[in-house]
């Protein structure tokens, strides 16, 4: 195993299995760059520690169930399940807070983390997020019409 394979699996841990932003922040290059569906381009350290607080405390009890997984060169690649209920307030990217819907939540998802030096430089997430707005009951479950 190599090194960005470890370092995947650490960030793995500590959003689930041990939630701890500090260790989580750790893990980043103060300039990182991380690319998700919900946050779009999100650059420096702090800024994506606080994207990953407002998930952890969306959903605290948050699981990852692995299907595969994979190591090439400095890059970590994870395609797994991110489940877990919503039981802490939702942040919308415009700074509105919605309540908790009390909804399990169980998406499909794939991540990639780039790793220099032991610590995470580029990091791209991928996930339906209409799915995951559905699953949490903010969306209508039929198409309009």
């Amino acid at each position: 195993m190599g090194q960005a394979r470890e370092v995947m699996d650490r960030l793995t841990e500590t959003l689930t299995t041990h939630p701890d932003l500090k260790a989580l922040g750790a893990l980043y290059a103060e300039d990182a760059i991380a690319v998700t569906p919900d946050g779009g381009e999100i650059r420096g350290r702090e800024d994506i520690v606080e994207y990953w607080r407002q998930m952890t405390e969306a959903i605290p009890d948050a699981t990852y169930t692995p299907v595969h997984s994979y190591e090439i060169g400095d890059t970590a690649i994870d395609e797994g399940f991110f489940s877990g209920k919503n039981t802490g307030p939702i942040q919308l990217p415009t700074g509105e807070t919605l309540p908790a819907t009390q909804k399990d939540v169980r998406i499909r998802g794939v991540d990639f983390a780039t790793v220099k030096d032991g610590r995470i430089v580029e990091y791209r997430l991928y996930f339906d997020e209409l799915e995951f707005l559905t699953q949490l009951g903010l969306l209508p479950e039929e198409p309009l019409a």
